[in-house]
C-alpha cells in the first residue's frame, strides 16, 4: 500500500472507532441526564449538571494543551477514551450496588468531562499526523459529520435505550463504545512525532509558547476577536431556542425537539458536504460567507411571524449548515498553519477561550432577551454575525490564496 493511500486505511480505522465511542456516550449522556430530571424534577439540578459538565474545560482546558504536546498524542486520546469508560463502570456498579446518589452522579459527569478536555484537542492535534495537508478540511468534514451524527442519534439511542433497559446496563453501553475506540487506536500508525522535541522547562513555559505559537499566526489572531464576539453573541441561542418556541411560537415539547433535530440535521449536512467536496479552496471567504449566512437567516428567523414555524425550522436547518461552514475550515486552517509540536497547546487555548466566552453571553444574553424577546435577540445576533462576516474577512482577505 502506497504512502499516498495508507493514511486512509489508518484514518478509516480511527473513524470508525470514533464514531462509535461518540454515539454511544452521547446516549449515555442522555440517560444520565434523564435520569437526574425523572429523580429530581428540579432545574437547579440540571443546571448544576452542565456546571459540573464545563468545569474541567474552564479549569485546567488551556494547561491540558500544553499536556497534549508533551507527550504521544495517540497515548493521550486512548487513556481519555479509558478514563471515560472508568467513570461509566464505575457509575455503573454503584447503580448496582445501591450506592447512587447525584452526589455520585455529578462526580461521574465531571471525570467524563475531564477525559473530554484533553480527548477533543488531542484528537484534533493528531488528525494531521495522520492525514495530507491537502485533504485537512475534506477530512473535518467527515469528523463533524460524525460529531453531528452523534447529537441526532445518541439521544435517540439512549431513549431508547432507558425504555427498554436499567441504567446500569445502559451505563455499559459507554464502556463498550470507549473499548472499541481504544482498540482501534491501538492498532492505527502515526506519521511523525507527537510530542514536542525540546519541552521547555515549566508548564507555564511551556504554554507562553503555545500562547505565542498563536500570537505570531497573523491570520489566526487577527479571527480571535470577531470569533469570542461571534461566540457570546450566537452562542446563547442554542439555549434559548426551546423558549422561543414555547413563548412566541406558543408550541409543545414535540415542537421544540422538532427545533433541536432541525438543528443537527444542517449540521450534519453541512459537514457531509464540505466532507464530500472539500468546501470552498479560498478559506477565509468561506469563513466569512458562513458568518454572514448564518446572520442572514437568524435575522430573517427573529421577524418571523408567531405562525410561520415552519419557515422557522427552516432557517434552523440553514444557521445549523453555516456553523459548519465556519467551523470546519477554521479547524482546517489551524491544523495546517500552526508547529505539530504547538498544536494541542493552540488548539486548548481557543477552546477554553470559546468556553469561557459562552457563560458570558448567556449572562449577557439572559437579561436582554428577557427586555427584548428572544426573536428580538435572534434578529440582533444575526445583524452582528454579519457584521462579524464582513470585518473577519476584510481581516484576512490577503492570506486568502
Amino acid at each position: 500500500m502506497s504512502l499516498n493511500t495508507a493514511w486512509r486505511a489508518t484514518f478509516l480505522r480511527i473513524y470508525i472507532g470514533q464514531a462509535l465511542s461518540i454515539i454511544s456516550s452521547s446516549a449515555v449522556q442522555f440517560a444520565i441526564i434523564w435520569w437526574i430530571t425523572v429523580e429530581t424534577g428540579s432545574a437547579l439540578a440540571l443546571t448544576i449538571a452542565s456546571i459540573v459538565g464545563l468545569l474541567p474545560q474552564a479549569l485546567i482546558g488551556m494547561i491540558a494543551g500544553v499536556w497534549i504536546d508533551r507527550y504521544p498524542r495517540k497515548r493521550i486520546i486512548m487513556l481519555a477514551d479509558g478514563l471515560t469508560a472508568v467513570a461509566s463502570l464505575v457509575l455503573a456498579l454503584c447503580f448496582v450496588g445501591g450506592y447512587a446518589s447525584l452526589t455520585i452522579v455529578y462526580v461521574a459527569l465531571f471525570v467524563r468531562a475531564l477525559g473530554d478536555t484533553f480527548h477533543k484537542p488531542a484528537m484534533q492535534a493528531a488528525i494531521p499526523l495522520i492525514v495530507p495537508s491537502s485533504e485537512l478540511t475534506r477530512v473535518g468534514g467527515l469528523m463533524q459529520l460524525v460529531s453531528s451524527a452523534g447529537t441526532m442519534v445518541g439521544p435517540m439511542l439512549g431513549a431508547v435505550l432507558m425504555s427498554q433497559l436499567r441504567i446500569e446496563a445502559v451505563l455499559l453501553v459507554d464502556v463498550i463504545g470507549a473499548l472499541i475506540a481504544v482498540a482501534t487506536m491501538a492498532g492505527a500508525r502515526f506519521g511523525g512525532s507527537a510530542a514536542s522535541a525540546a519541552r521547555a522547562a515549566s508548564v507555564w513555559a511551556d504554554w507562553r509558547i503555545g500562547y505565542d505559537s498563536f500570537r505570531q499566526n497573523v491570520p489566526l489572531a487577527r479571527l480571535a476577536i470577531p470569533m469570542l464576539i461571534a461566540t457570546i453573541t450566537f452562542m446563547p441561542i442554542g439555549s434559548l431556542l426551546p423558549l422561543l418556541v414555547k413563548n412566541y411560537f406558543n408550541g409543545t415539547a414535540w415542537q421544540s425537539g422538532l427545533v433541536q433535530t432541525a438543528f443537527s440535521t444542517g449540521m450534519l449536512v453541512g459537514a457531509m458536504v464540505i466532507g464530500l467536496t472539500g468546501g470552498l479552496k479560498r478559506q477565509f471567504l468561506m469563513i466569512a460567507l458562513a458568518n454572514a449566512t448564518l446572520g442572514i437567516s437568524a435575522l430573517f428567523a427573529g421577524a418571523l411571524p408567531a405562525d410561520a414555524f415552519w419557515v422557522f425550522c427552516g432557517c434552523v436547518v440553514v444557521m445549523g449548515m453555516s456553523g459548519m461552514g465556519f467551523n470546519i475550515p477554521f479547524t482546517a486552517y489551524i491544523q495546517r498553519s500552526v508547529p505539530a509540536e504547538h498544536l494541542g497547546k493552540v488548539i486548548a487555548f481557543l477552546t477554553s477561550l470559546m468556553s469561557m466566552a459562552a457563560p458570558i453571553g448567556m449572562i449577557v444574553a439572559g437579561p436582554t432577551a428577557e427586555w427584548l424577546g428572544v426573536n428580538n435577540w435572534m434578529m440582533v445576533a444575526g445583524i452582528t454575525m454579519i457584521i462579524i462576516g464582513g470585518v473577519s474577512y476584510l481581516r484576512t482577505r490577503e492570506f486568502d490564496i
